[in-house]
């Protein structure tokens, strides 16, 4: 006879069903989650993303705006606007040089955004 819609389920007993799983490293506090949503705010767009990229791909991992507009596609103004925004959120710095800004990526920044997101890693099996 098939089970009817009223049928339960069996019971397990409650000491094998784990309630919370325990933490295993210290959560986001609150300032800290603003800082990092602002952080992904300002890589949260595929120009800025793409410019990351750019920067971070020529030697020493510094790029002069020059080298930056034509592989975008975007006018110069855009390009700037973004670069100020990844400077602003402090994964750039800019060093200007005559009539020319250079570009340099923040390696301590981009790894602090790289251990927020990372997942711990498991213990080793015995």
């Amino acid at each position: 006879m098939p089970p009817t819609p009223t049928s339960t389920l069996p019971l397990v007993p409650s000491a094998e069903l784990a309630c919370c799983a325990p933490l295993t490293r210290e959560p986001l506090g609150a300032e800290d989650a603003v800082r990092l949503a602002r952080t992904l705010k300002a890589v949260a767009d595929p120009a800025r993303l793409r410019l990351l990229s750019l920067v971070s791909a020529h030697e020493g991992g510094e790029a002069c705006v020059c080298d930056l507009t034509e592989p975008l596609g975007l006018s110069q103004p855009t390009v700037s606007h973004h670069l100020k925004v990844l400077v602003d959120a402090g994964l750039l710095t800019r060093d200007k040089r005559g009539v020319w800004a250079y570009y340099a990526v923040v390696p301590q920044a981009l790894d602090a955004l790289a251990a927020v997101l990372a997942t711990p890693a498991a213990p080793a099996r015995r």
